[in-house]
């Protein structure tokens, strides 16, 4: 990742999952399609895809904690809403009531032979919460950061995906690459008509 934006390790992979969880479990358009959050077993299955992506090491979330877990994605999801809107303190403010309801707490983890990692849990007790809660903190350490102006909604006309921009020039505005080519081209077939 030489030249890319990195929050730190484990704190870009917590960013990223909670933008992979919003984009997951939280209806809306995609590339000019409607999308609507898959149904139970499949939304465990990629739940537990995107924690495996965030984190290898992450336990397997079980049908009904990975709809817990994809309950919080409306709140994530405001985040990035607000962030796209320039409204940084509402940003602020959705963070801070996803913090407030899971109060995450630190703790020093590992794996085998590993090194220590500090890792955050949830008072409730659960992994679905613990999740919850390791993603609202990544969030919020990186609206706390300079790196704030780097998450957003899809700029792209008909899709509402977030994404997180670890770009070194910080100029990614869009979900995907297939996202910005549609745009690209549109902008091509513009200016070709144009001429």
């Amino acid at each position: 990742m030489t030249g890319q934006v990195d929050f730190d390790s484990h704190n870009t992979a917590m960013v990223q999952g909670a933008a992979d969880l919003v984009n997951l479990a939280t209806p809306g358009l995609s590339r000019t399609r409607p999308y609507q959050p898959p149904p139970g077993a499949e939304l465990a299955e990629r739940t537990n895809a995107a924690l495996r992506a965030a984190d290898r090491h992450a336990t397997a979330l079980d049908d009904a904690q990975a709809t817990r877990l994809a309950a919080l994605a409306p709140g994530l999801r405001a985040v990035f809403e607000h962030l796209a809107a320039e409204e940084q303190d509402r940003a602020v403010e959705a963070a801070n009531a996803l913090l407030a309801d899971l109060r995450p707490f630190p703790v020093l983890e590992r794996h085998r032979d590993e090194p220590w990692h500090l890792y955050f849990r949830s008072t409730r007790g659960d992994e679905a919460s613990d999740w919850a809660a390791r993603l609202a903190l990544g969030l919020a350490t990186a609206l706390g950061s300079r790196f704030a102006a780097r998450l957003g909604l899809c700029s792209a006309p008909a899709c509402d995906r977030v994404y997180v921009d670890v770009s070194r020039n910080g100029t990614r505005r869009f979900c995907s690459t297939a996202c910005q080519n549609r745009v690209k081209s549109a902008a091509h077939r513009a200016r070709a008509q144009g001429d």
